[in-house]
């Protein structure tokens, strides 16, 4: 039986006695039963830090160990479905991901910044015409990877590729056609369901600095799944290669916005 969030963090003291009863039930399922029924008491808590030591949130990361039954701990009790896709994914948008998803697993030359067969393929497909000429860092990726991804999507489907042709995370969010729908950080999170599989989410760090990946899925919880370029299993903004990443959220700070390409 699915279990939803009730909204607020259970803990010592709560009163929610629905969903005390529905964690004690997960507990005892995963082997933890030391506790009194129906109360959340310093044996609760303990029972908690206990399963919260075992387990991991739903990108693969430890859980924090604090005997508080928050978001993510309650979803790994429980466990969460991606939130379903409104409608149906337009052409272009879903052979964009499935572009993306195929190139999960490149990884950079070792020893070698920004660098890698595959790579620099991405930076020339994006105008980079000699990716070794930027030494020792190389040039950063991922948006070249982005416009490689559309590349070959449009060729597959035949059509043009409505892209702007750029290897800058924010010259993209500029350029992008009218087409394009831009949808904003304060847009996304006042209406989660504006994002869906397909769309670029585009981050802003500040002094020209950006990133940007394609979107699999959203989470009841805020999470965004994505797949992305020149990122690590840490999800930072340079990375090593092609993830699939489960740590990007709605709230994040330097969100810029969502660019979806459906009707360009």
């Amino acid at each position: 039986m699915a279990h939803m969030y009730p909204g607020s963090p259970i803990k010592a003291g709560s009163s929610d006695r629905a969903s005390i009863k529905a964690i004690q039930e997960a507990l005892a399922q995963a082997g933890i039963s030391e506790f009194a029924r129906g109360v959340f008491d310093g044996a609760m808590t303990s029972a908690v830090k206990l399963f919260q030591s075992r387990a991991v949130d739903v990108s693969g990361a430890p859980l924090k160990i604090d005997g508080i039954v928050g978001r993510f701990t309650w979803m790994a009790l429980f466990g969460a479905p991606p939130a379903a896709v409104r409608g149906a994914i337009s052409l272009l948008p879903a052979q964009l991901l499935s572009v993306a998803h195929s190139q999960i697993g490149v990884i950079e030359t070792p020893g070698q910044a920004n660098r890698g067969l595959q790579v620099d393929e991405y930076l020339r497909a994006a105008g980079i015409r000699n990716p070794a000429g930027n030494r020792p860092a190389g040039y950063a990726w991922c948006q070249a990877f982005i416009y490689w991804c559309f590349e070959q999507a449009t060729n597959t489907i035949g059509r043009s590729n409505p892209s702007p042709k750029t290897a800058g995370v924010l010259s993209h969010w500029r350029e992008a056609p009218p087409t394009v729908t831009r949808i904003s950080r304060a847009a996304a999170l006042t209406q989660p369901a504006a994002v869906s599989a397909g769309q670029l989410m585009v981050f802003d760090y500040g002094a020209g600095l950006g990133h940007i990946a394609v979107v699999e899925s959203v989470y009841p919880d805020g999470r965004v799944a994505t797949v992305e370029g020149n990122t690590s299993e840490l999800a930072n903004r340079e990375g090593l290669g092609v993830y699939r990443l489960e740590r990007r959220k709605l709230t994040d700070a330097n969100l810029k916005g969502f660019l979806d390409y459906s009707g360009a």
